[in-house]
């Protein structure tokens, strides 16, 4: 005879309330009030026979069995999510779609409409992520990100590669007419400088993969702007040199908004595609296909 299982909404509940710490946290997310997510942890324990919280309603702590019990729950229920959203979604409702903004509106916008001129039925939803690793954390069914070469590349039917990302310094020609050559990175020394928050070693990492020195003084020069979008605006309108990757600026070098005196060469990080899970999705597989074929029809730098 099959032990009986404890009810699937106190598991439920004690899941919400030991992966977030609080139950006021858990009531929020799903929905109930926090006494009702009290009762239910309560009618787990007396099922169990065993405390799954300890210390006080303010800072409650997680007991032993309730460590162990925890994270098997979270892999659960996730799996229910997914299979029953891959079950769902797999022919019908929009596609979701994260990546970082920049690419967003630089590389992905710009050749949507392709995309939708191809397969008017399906409808992308974008949005942005900064930090992304896995799909399934973004809640999405497609993760576009960059991993470093030098690690370990994930592969197999959720990890589809696009490109290789390669850095180069561009420029407005009006402020290239003002500089003068520039042929090496000692030819940058002096001259107006443009950096990223988010990515403050481009310019080390770039005079890395051309084998010369790069100066501290020279790589800490200039002004440091949020998001590499304000980035690139900056340097079209001429206020400094970027480092800047290919597939964000090659619109602008092949428009003549920007210029690039040096080339670009390969960063060490790989773009890839990460799909939520490896279920049969004909949509998603229609959007992948398509994505590829954008990567391979990118011009060379």
């Amino acid at each position: 005879m099959k032990p009986r299982l404890p009810p699937l909404g106190a598991l439920r509940a004690f899941e919400a309330a030991a992966r977030l710490g609080r139950m006021t946290a858990a009531a929020e997310e799903l929905s109930v009030s926090p006494g009702a997510i009290s009762r239910q942890v309560l009618q787990l324990e007396e099922h169990l026979g065993l405390p799954l919280f300890d210390g006080t309603k303010a800072r409650p702590t997680l007991t032993a069995a309730a460590r162990t019990l925890q994270p098997v729950l979270t892999t659960a229920f996730q799996q229910i999510a997914d299979t029953v959203r891959a079950l769902g979604d797999a022919h019908q409702g929009p596609l979701d779609v994260a990546c970082f903004s920049t690419f967003t509106v630089k590389w992905l916008i710009p050749r949507l409409f392709d995309f939708h001129a191809q397969h008017p039925g399906i409808e992308v939803r974008l949005r942005t992520t900064d930090t992304g690793t896995d799909a399934a954390r973004e809640g999405c069914d497609l993760l576009i990100t960059a991993e470093e070469a030098a690690g370990a590349l994930r592969d197999g039917p959720t990890a589809q590669p696009l490109f290789t990302e390669r850095l180069g310094p561009v420029l407005s020609p009006v402020l290239a007419a003002r500089t003068g050559a520039l042929h090496t990175p000692a030819d940058l020394a002096g001259q107006p400088l443009l950096h990223t928050r988010a990515r403050r070693n481009a310019w080390a990492l770039w005079a890395a993969s051309t084998g010369a020195a790069w100066p501290e003084a020279v790589a800490a020069a200039g002004p440091v702007y949020e998001h590499y979008y304000f980035t690139l605006e900056a340097a079209v309108r001429g206020l400094g040199i970027a480092m800047a990757p290919w597939h964000l600026v090659m619109d602008d070098v092949q428009a003549g908004r920007l210029v690039a005196p040096m080339g670009f060469n390969a960063s060490g990080y790989e773009y890839l595609a990460l799909r939520r899970s490896a279920a049969a999705h004909p949509r998603l597989d229609v959007f992948c296909s398509w994505l590829q074929a954008q990567a391979r029809a990118m011009p060379p730098s």
